[in-house]
């Protein structure tokens, strides 16, 4: 399966289509339908007749499904303003293009980007007949909070920011009996193929890590944690070296964890998303990967973009012994 393309254009010829689609749908659903664009309120008016101005000071994304040309849906990312979070607003796939993964694709990245930028929480509106888009939400992690607009029906949601930061050795040391150990144990325990047999012993994950830390300490070997906002450690993943001559370009994602309190939110993407802009910004322009066949994790890659490049039979046991196929993933970044 091929990812949907997205991309950061505000002035998209595109986008003015999908804006004012939008907001006739709003009104309808508000019970105040227009039917052109003219008899919109005036702040919705120019959304729909002049994205760029409109949205000059925000970050405006458009996702294009797999084998189509043109965008079918976009979402915006409001810049932080008077100290507050910033609110992500506009969300909108077409209805033709529906199911397909795209709202959670639009929200995912705007949720990266977001974090990317240091906030400490994303917020946005949504009212409360709309059962699907609010599902959606609940999904991502976000929570009723107490309203900062007040119109009937129209419910406050914010969620508070994973921190993903590069950990140097010594902090790979000191995660490793805790944090990061248990994010070894929590994986082994859910079923992950993860080089593991159950039960794995939190003496032993963390023996693991320590190990990491030397690699991480000899250049081998790059370590990002995921950080709640109450500290705790919800996800991981590393990024080795090749250390041949004629392998200086190649490098392997590895030990790919999100916690399961933390799944469904984005994370795997995020901290994924974290190795490959490294990796490629480090030099890197090939990356690979292997997962078990048919498990949770092969949906990530291929939403993100890796491409199969076969499957091994009977490669490696699972947590209980069962010997499963592993599938070979590479990405060029």
């Amino acid at each position: 399966m091929t990812a949907p393309r997205i991309e950061e254009n505000r002035s998209h010829p595109r986008l003015p289509d999908l804006l004012a689609t939008y907001h006739l749908a709003n009104q309808a659903e508000k019970d105040e339908a227009v039917a052109t664009v003219a008899e919109l309120p005036a702040v919705y008016r120019a959304e729909a007749e002049d994205p760029a101005a409109a949205f000059a000071a925000d970050t405006v994304l458009l996702v294009t499904p797999p084998g189509a040309d043109e965008p079918a849906g976009c979402v915006v990312l409001k810049a932080p303003r008077e100290g507050r979070v910033p609110e992500i607003k506009r969300l909108w796939v077409a209805p033709e293009a529906r199911r397909k993964g795209l709202a959670k694709a639009l929200m995912a990245e705007a949720l990266r980007r977001a974090a990317d930028s240091g906030v400490p929480a994303v917020r946005l509106t949504v009212w409360d007949w709309r059962e699907e888009p609010l599902a959606l939400y609940r999904s991502l992690g976000f929570e009723t909070v107490t309203p900062w607009d007040d119109r009937p029906n129209l419910l406050c949601l914010e969620r508070r920011l994973d921190l993903i930061e590069r950990l140097t050795p010594d902090a790979v040391r000191a995660h490793a009996p805790a944090g990061l150990a248990e994010l070894l144990v929590d994986a082994v325990d859910g079923g992950a193929s993860v080089g593991f047999l159950a039960p794995l012993e939190t003496a032993e994950a963390a023996a693991w890590w320590s190990r990491v830390a030397e690699e991480a300490a000899e250049g081998v070997r790059d370590v990002w944690a995921a950080h709640a906002p109450d500290g705790r450690l919800t996800g991981v993943v590393t990024l080795v070296r090749a250390g041949t001559a004629n392998g200086r370009h190649r490098g392997e994602i590895a030990r790919l964890l999100v916690h399961r309190s933390a799944r469904g939110r984005g994370l795997g993407y995020r901290l994924l998303a974290t190795a490959e802009a490294h990796a490629a910004a480090t030099g890197l322009s090939l990356l690979v990967l292997d997962t078990q066949t048919g498990s949770p994790a092969e949906r990530l890659y291929r939403g993100a973009g890796w491409t199969a490049a076969g499957t091994i039979p009977d490669f490696a046991a699972d947590p209980a012994g069962t010997l499963r196929a592993t599938t070979l993933y590479y990405k060029q970044v």
